[in-house]
């Protein structure tokens, strides 16, 4: 539908029309589409978390999430995670929403969101914030790169699936 001009709109840089579109003005429009990509993130970047998790409970890395709290319980580091995974998954679908009708896009883009999360994450910021040495690379942070690459892949494939009722 080809955008119209609501002159009753409140005045704006256009003579006191605002360009509406659905019977919405464009800024409504954008504001209300941020905010479905936001929510898609969280939620998407929630399943791509608890994938991780899964993976991360397999192999004790929870506990080591759970000191980032001051706590060693796995359960408090799962919760941490969680938090965490949403909050990267809301910054996802902040960038990432207006491609989410593109697969391989996304999941490229997944990918590379992943790695930048494993490098800034878990090579520089958690390893600092225990007082540990940063770009270790030894098995754990192998398994680590493992892990936030398929965070990336649930967190792009779930921001798809969101979408598909889109058209």
């Amino acid at each position: 539908m080809a955008p119209k001009l609501n002159s009753q709109a409140p005045s704006t840089a256009r003579g006191g029309r605002d360009l509406e579109v659905d019977g919405m003005s464009t800024i409504a429009h954008a504001r209300s589409h941020a905010v479905t990509h936001a929510w898609r993130g969280v939620l998407a970047g929630i399943g791509g978390g608890i994938i991780f998790g899964i993976l991360m409970a397999m192999t004790g890395m929870l506990e080591s999430v759970a000191m980032l709290v001051g706590s060693d319980n796995a359960v408090v580091g799962g919760v941490v995670h969680l938090i965490i995974s949403a909050f990267f998954g809301l910054l996802f679908g902040l960038a990432m929403g207006a491609y989410s009708d593109k697969v391989w896009s996304l999941l490229g883009a997944g990918v590379v969101w992943g790695l930048i999360l494993w490098v800034v994450g878990g090579l520089m910021i958690m390893p600092a914030w225990l007082g540990m040495e940063m770009f270790m690379f030894n098995e754990m942070a192998w398994m680590s790169l493992a892990g936030h690459l398929l965070f990336g892949i649930v967190l792009a494939g779930t921001m798809f699936a969101l979408s598909k009722g889109d058209a």
